[in-house]
């Protein structure tokens, strides 16, 4: 959030990006270059005059756009709910709805609950129930949340209502193809399992590649409906290996210094060590080794012996109830923040 800013443009800016209005030329794109088309029709006239009734010819002598370029920014407007448009004669005229930013914020936000409560209510049929897939407490951040909210649409040949959905929550990116379906088969290898399952597995199942798997688990993960988690079952085996492969490269003074050893609790490097001694080391010991080890402590001790942390990726709920409590509360917590800032952009305006 801008917070503390009493500047109108930096915060018409915000809520224009946070509503996924505005594509972003890059991250660190400075405040004139977040001014473009959208928030200049938005200075210029609706929040001026909000109820002036502005038809096309009218936004464009004051915003300086193209007939085209209005009538492309008037139809985002009127899809986010902030703006309607009324019949006079021969013309559409568009207001601000409510009267105000802020009434408009607050119009669009309860409808967007509604909307977004119906297709997660949607969604749950097709998650099946397990208490096992949450046996992982989950304590990183999550990545910044992104979803779409979209009414039901008309039926499409050969789309049912899974694919429909996973499109209309924007789970198959902004420039999906048709027929790409895998956004779909992800989301339901997903559903159905009881366990986290890692991005080269979801990709053997799926018959598509890594990276193509990848990008749309974080799209789900952005919108709040999957999880990344530490592969538990999988930590003792890389230690294992880092350990064996160590051993042979550096020796035991490497393993106690660089590699790691030295740093967790005694008793826990005795017993590796004297395993390494007498040839009896395997996975199974190392996974009963590691047992009192905090799971922070053994993820350093894999990173200093040269492994990586295997995650894997699971719904963010033992049902789908669960996981669309996770998402609507996503949802409400970037809606009031949209309210505050719109209610100090009209303070501002005001002022």
């Amino acid at each position: 959030m801008p917070t503390g800013s009493r500047d109108p443009d930096i915060l018409l800016s915000w809520l224009l990006d946070s509503m996924g209005l505005v594509r972003r030329k890059s991250e660190s794109g400075t405040l004139d270059e977040a001014q473009g088309a959208l928030h200049r029709l938005m200075r210029g006239a609706l929040l001026s005059e909000p109820l002036a009734g502005w038809d096309a010819k009218s936004l464009g002598e004051t915003s300086g756009l193209s007939q085209t370029g209005v009538h492309h920014q008037l139809v985002k407007l009127r899809e986010s709910g902030l703006v309607s448009a009324e019949t006079d004669g021969r013309w559409h005229v568009h207001v601000l709805r409510g009267g105000s930013i802020s009434a408009a914020v607050e119009i669009m936000s309860a409808e967007a609950k509604a909307i977004l409560k119906l297709r997660m209510t949607e969604f749950e049929e097709y998650v099946v129930d397990s208490e096992e897939r949450m046996a992982i407490a989950v304590e990183e951040e999550s990545p910044e949340f992104r979803v779409t909210i979209a009414e039901p649409r008309a039926s499409v040949d050969g789309v049912d209502s899974l694919d429909a959905l996973v499109n209309d929550l924007g789970l198959s990116g902004d420039r999906a193809r048709s027929d790409d379906r895998i956004a779909r088969m992800v989301l339901e290898e997903l559903a159905n399992g009881s366990s986290a399952i890692t991005i080269l597995a979801l990709s053997e199942k799926v018959g598509e590649t890594r990276s193509r798997v990848g990008r749309a688990t974080e799209r789900m993960r952005s919108a709040g409906i999957v999880e990344r988690v530490p592969m538990m079952d999988r930590i003792a085996q890389d230690v294992y290996l880092g350990i064996m492969r160590q051993h042979d490269a550096r020796g035991v003074d490497w393993l106690m210094t660089r590699g790691g050893l030295g740093r967790i609790d005694e008793g826990v490097s005795k017993k590796l060590l004297n395993g390494l001694k007498k040839k009896t080391l395997n996975i199974e010991n190392v996974q009963s080794i590691l047992e009192p080890v905090s799971l922070d402590a053994q993820k350093v001790l894999l990173n200093t012996l040269g492994g990586r942390m295997p995650y894997g990726f699971r719904l963010a709920g033992k049902d789908g109830a669960a996981v669309s409590e996770r998402v609507m509360r996503n949802t409400e917590r970037t809606l009031r923040r949209l309210r505050t800032v719109a209610l100090r952009l009209d303070e501002a305006l005001g002022n």
